[in-house]
Parts: C-alpha cells; sequence; structure tokens
C-alpha cells in the first residue's frame, strides 16, 4: 500500500465484509427501500453527534447551524445522493467505518443471512445498513470531511474485494464543507429510486418521525422537506397511529419485526421527561453480546446524547427506546450519568413502567406476553440472580415448563394454586435439556405423588436457584440437592405404597451402604438411601449446602472452580442394589466392588455424563453379562 496519502490508496474489506457484500450484490431482496432508511439513519446519527460536540465546541457548527439530510436525484447520470452537514469523517474512520464491521457475532449474522428467506430483516438486526446500498449501485463514492478538519476525503467501491481512499478534488471538497456525502451510481433495476415521488414515499414510510428535515432536492436545485421531522415520543398519544409507532420501532431499533409491547408516556413534576419504548419480537443479534448492553437512547431537549447511558439493567436490554429529558445537563459525562440523581431517579422509574407493562400483558394479552417470554425469558430470567429489589416481580413474571404443563408454559402462581395436600415448598430440577430432564430418575418419587416439578434448561437457571428464592411463602427446592422428604404426600396409586409388605432391614441397609463407601472411597463424598427413586438404582445429587450438579458441570466446562464430590443415592428395594447385599454376606467381594462401580457410573450416566473410567465400566458390564448367561447355561 502507498504511504503517501496525497494519492488513492487500495484497501481490501475485511473478509466478512466482502462475504456481506458478495451476499447484497448477487441476491434479489423484494424490500430494496431499506437501503434509503439506512443510510438516512446513519445521516441522522451524523447529524446528532455533530450537535452533541458542538455544546462544548461551538465553532464545529460556525456558519453552518442548520442540520439537514439532502436528497439529489439525478436521472441524466443516474445517481441518487444522499449528503448531511453532520459530524464527517476522517480518512481513517472512512477506511475503519466503511471497511469493516466492527460487532460480535457477525460470523453469527452471515450465517443468518444465508439461511433466511428475507435477509432484511437481518440487515436492520444487525446493524449494518450502509453495505444495502449494494442492493440498489453498483458503485459508491462517500465523499466526508470531519467537522473542524481543512481535509476531506473520498471513499470508492463497486462492491468488489475492497475500496479506494483518496484525497478528494477542489469541486468534491467545495460539495462538502463539513459532513458527509454519499453517491450511489444506480443498477438499471433501480432506477425507480430517481423518481421524487418515490424518494419521498420511503421517506414518509420509514424516516418520517427523523428529528432533522430530510429535504428533497428537485432538478432546478430546489428543496422541499419531505418529513414531519418531530419527535415522535413528545406527541400525545391520541395524536399517534399503531403503524406511526411501528415504523418508529423500525428505525430506532434498526430492526423488521413488529414490536410486540409499546411503552408511551411522559412524566411530569419534579422531572420532566418523555418515553417511547419498544419490546420486540424478534432477539436482536446483539442479545447475546458478553457486554450485555442496553440501547436504550438518551435525548436531552430532543439533542441525542447516547445510547449507553445504562437507563435500563441488563436483564432487559432487550428493549429499545427513547427517553428525553427536559431537566439534565446537556453536557452529560459518562461519569456524571453513572451518579446523577437525576438519571437514578429516571432508570427506578423505567424499569418499574416496564415491569409493570410485562406485568399488564402477562394478565391481559397472555398469548402476546407468552411470544415476549419465548424470547426473552432466559435474558430476563438474569435478574433473578442480579436485582435482589425485584426478584419476587420477577418471578412473578416467570414462565416455566413442567412435568405437569405438557407443551404450555406455567407460572408459579399456576403451581401454587395446584399444590398437593401437605406439600409445603416447589420443586425443580435444572439440566441441558429437557428430554434429558423428563427421563431424569430423581423425577421418580416426585412423579408417584403426583407432585409438579419445575424443569429447568437455560444456563442462567443454574445461576439464580443458587439464591434463596420463594414465592406466595413457598420455597424453592431442587431435587438434586440437599434432602427430600415426599413422606407426607400421599401417592396418586395407593397399590405403588409396599411399605407394609417391604420391611425395612436397617442393618442390611447399613451394610450395604457401608460397602459401598468403601469401594467408591473418595470417588463420593457419600452414599445414603435415595428418598427420590422408586424404580431406578441409584442417582447422584449435591449437598445442601453444595453447588447443584447443573453448576458444577457448567463450571468444569468453563475451568471456572474445582468441582466437590457428588453424594450417590441407592434406591435400597432395588434388585441390583439387593443384589449387592447378597454378594457382601456370600463373601463375594470382586461382586461387590464391580456392583458398586457399576451404580456409581450408571448414575453418572443417567446425569449425562461419561464414567470416569469408560473401558472399565465396559469391561464390568460386559462380565456381568457373560456371567448371568453362563449360569442360565
Amino acid at each position: 500500500m502507498n504511504g503517501d496519502t496525497g494519492t488513492a490508496q487500495s484497501h481490501q474489506f475485511q473478509a466478512e465484509v466482502a462475504e456481506l457484500l458478495n451476499l447484497m450484490v448477487h441476491s434479489v431482496y423484494s424490500e430494496t427501500d431499506v437501503f434509503l432508511r439506512e443510510l438516512i439513519s446513519n445521516a441522522s446519527d451524523a447529524c446528532d453527534k455533530v450537535r452533541y460536540e458542538a455544546i462544548a465546541n461551538p465553532a464545529l457548527l460556525a456558519g453552518d447551524e442548520r442540520l439537514a439530510i439532502r436528497l439529489k436525484p439525478d436521472a441524466a447520470a443516474k445517481t441518487l445522493t444522499i449528503a448531511d452537514n453532520g459530524i464527517g469523517m476522517d480518512r481513517q474512520e472512512l477506511i475503519d467505518n466503511l471497511g469493516t464491521v466492527a460487532r460480535s457475532g457477525t460470523k453469527a449474522f452471515l450465517k443468518g443471512l444465508k439461511d433466511a428467506k428475507d435477509g432484511l430483516g437481518l440487515i436492520g438486526q444487525f446493524g449494518v445498513g450502509f453495505y444495502a446500498a449494494f442492493m440498489v449501485a453498483d458503485r459508491i463514492d462517500v465523499t466526508s470531511r470531519r467537522a473542524g478538519s481543512s481535509e476531506a476525503w473520498v471513499w470508492t467501491s463497486t462492491g468488489g474485494a475492497g475500496f479506494d481512499v483518496a484525497p478528494t478534488s477542489t469541486e468534491q471538497a467545495g460539495r462538502v464543507s463539513r459532513g458527509t456525502e454519499i453517491v450511489l451510481h444506480l443498477k438499471e433495476d433501480a432506477a425507480r429510486y430517481l423518481q421524487a415521488y418515490e424518494l419521498e414515499r420511503v421517506v414518509r414510510t420509514y424516516s418520517d418521525h427523523i428529528l432533522f428535515p430530510i429535504e428533497l432536492i428537485d432538478e432546478k436545485g430546489e428543496a422541499r422537506q419531505v418529513n414531519a421531522a418531530s419527535a415522535l415520543w413528545q406527541r400525545s398519544k391520541s395524536e399517534v397511529k399503531p403503524e406511526d409507532y411501528t415504523q418508529a420501532y423500525r428505525s430506532i431499533a434498526m430492526a423488521f419485526d413488529e414490536p410486540a409491547l409499546t411503552l408511551h408516556y411522559k412524566v411530569e413534576g419534579r422531572q420532566s421527561y418523555a418515553v417511547l419504548l419498544f419490546m420486540p419480537t424478534t432477539p436482536p443479534f446483539d442479545l447475546t453480546d458478553p457486554a450485555r448492553k442496553g440501547r436504550v437512547k438518551l435525548y436531552v431537549r430532543r439533542v441525542y446524547i447516547t445510547d449507553d447511558a445504562e437507563l435500563l439493567p441488563a436483564y432487559l436490554r432487550f428493549v429499545r427506546g427513547v427517553v428525553d429529558s427536559e431537566d439534565l445537563p446537556l453536557n452529560l459525562s459518562r461519569e456524571m450519568l453513572q451518579n446523577n440523581p437525576q438519571v437514578k431517579q429516571i432508570r427506578s422509574g423505567l424499569i418499574g413502567r416496564v415491569l409493570g407493562e410485562l406485568e399488564s400483558a402477562a394478565t391481559k394479552e397472555t398469548e402476546k406476553y407468552e411470544k415476549v417470554w419465548q424470547a426473552f425469558g432466559p435474558v430476563l430470567k438474569e435478574g433473578l440472580y442480579e436485582d435482589q429489589e425485584r426478584r419476587s416481580q420477577l418471578l412473578a413474571l416467570a414462565r416455566f415448563a413442567s412435568t405437569a404443563s405438557g407443551e404450555k408454559l406455567r407460572s408459579l402462581k399456576d403451581y401454587v394454586a395446584d399444590l398437593k395436600p401437605n406439600q409445603t415448598e416447589i420443586y425443580y430440577l435444572v439440566g441441558e435439556s429437557m428430554d434429558r430432564l423428563k427421563s431424569n430418575p430423581k423425577l421418580e418419587a416426585a412423579r408417584a405423588r403426583g407432585i409438579e416439578v419445575l424443569l429447568l434448561t437455560d444456563p442462567i437457571d443454574a445461576f439464580w436457584t443458587t439464591l434463596p428464592q420463594e414465592f406466595d411463602g413457598k420455597p424453592l427446592k431442587s431435587l438434586s440437592q440437599g434432602d427430600v422428604d415426599f413422606g407426607l404426600v400421599p401417592l396418586v396409586d395407593k397399590t405403588d405404597d409396599k411399605s407394609a409388605d417391604d420391611k425395612t432391614d436397617t442393618a442390611s441397609d447399613e451394610a450395604i451402604l457401608s460397602a459401598v463407601k468403601e469401594v467408591l472411597g473418595d470417588k463420593v463424598a457419600d452414599v445414603r438411601p435415595s428418598q427420590r427413586l422408586t424404580e431406578s438404582a441409584s442417582c447422584l445429587v449435591a449437598d445442601v449446602q453444595g453447588r447443584d450438579r447443573e453448576l458444577e458441570r457448567l463450571l468444569a466446562r468453563q475451568n471456572r472452580g474445582g468441582s466437590t464430590k457428588p453424594i450417590l443415592e441407592l434406591n435400597m428395594k432395588h434388585a441390583l442394589v439387593r443384589l449387592l447385599g447378597a454378594a457382601k454376606t456370600a463373601g463375594q467381594e470382586q461382586d461387590v466392588g464391580d456392583l458398586a462401580s457399576l451404580l456409581l457410573d450408571q448414575a453418572h450416566i443417567l446425569d449425562g455424563e461419561i464414567p470416569s473410567d469408560p473401558a472399565a465400566f465396559t469391561k464390568r458390564l460386559n462380565a456381568f453379562v457373560v456371567r448371568s448367561l453362563e449360569s442360565k447355561g
């Protein structure tokens, strides 16, 4: 690459961008209007940024205070120009912003774009809208001058493997005194975007609420504003139509789905601010980003400040929208945002209103709420771990699969209403998959008594359940941790109760438990009789003070902390356990050792784990099968 910045220099696109452009250029999408919405949105952001920076440095706006976005079609040249007098970009920003996708999850986005029937929704969710312009243009020229700079640069690409960056000509530099001018050389099948009425239609449909004037320049050079340029959130709810909310959501959230819930209100009094929040129906691509940042935009008197004000906690990061304050100072720094008492008051009020809206939907619009929970339930459950103040409220909002629910999710209110006689706890089981949980032997005693058990399969479930939790005075209790006693709850089928026929031989049971402990040694923390099992021979549980079994597995996969030894529980009535007792009485120590090890290995397998020594497990199992068949022969 030539080091002289006075001449054009060629650059390669980041690999992901090149792949993205290839998909854009060679795919046919039915809704190409998205390109204009995305470019106008970028221009609006640029105007927001220069207005914000000008608070501290008014000279940035000197002589050009009126911020606007201009659209200029040129039928003769077959070009469409989108220009703004916003913050602009310098040479390095052109390279960084238009040559790379600096977002986590890029590969997932590209896979989704390939697989989706309508990739446009993913474009909007992921926020790479600039590249959508290559759906309608076979060449793009971007000329930009950073506010306060004397230099302007031009970025050019045909959507191939790379792009060129060069200093502007005198003519180009004269056109852009500050901001960015994007010239799209339109493809033949995109000629409709040279028609004024077509451009006006797209603007009114997608960008009518943009705060800055969007002006359409005709062939005489005369400008006509084509958007309302009013903040939707400042209007009265009675003035706003449902379709207005939908388009505002799509523009603010950079999304294409329908908002599941909309929250629009104003607060007046000691503090005055307007709120417009949306809950999506489709999870945004950055939902699982490790940074867990929210995307609610903070405005002060219609001036955009930041979308990083953390106005909502991380467990509500799927909420999108705007908060516009009348009282906050315009020169808010990040430190001031964190410590400002007014911001804290706004934050507290927002959380309450959002959770209240979810509670209302859960009661009055159950189908709509179930869709929200399906999309964002695992994220909301993070609040059960992090937000002690609102834990009861979040537990009431939570929905769970259970042994009694079939395909329908259940609330804890539903669960408590159906408690069995003498049942005083809410039981749950945490695991990796629903199929594995449903076949878990730890459910056997609960199933025999018709006791409902919540089945939790989200990774976050292993964490929030480590904290003391209760609902309606009923504590939540894990079936894989500590002691469980269902003795006071009657059996569903009385004929299953063989207690009268099956006298417990305490001495024999103690001998069996002692023998298994001796064989297994420090592989387990303890061996004890089980109250959980009715059909299976053995299972593994955690001590009441220890970590739940599923949490142990999650931490082990991440190499976080040493694992604690499990407790092996035995079904003292099971034939395999009784055979072990008989072998002990007969002095058959080899059989005792093999059976004890098999019971432990079986318990690991039933928990979805591999025995510690698969070869030894296989050898022991084969030996027992051979001996059994030989004895029959």
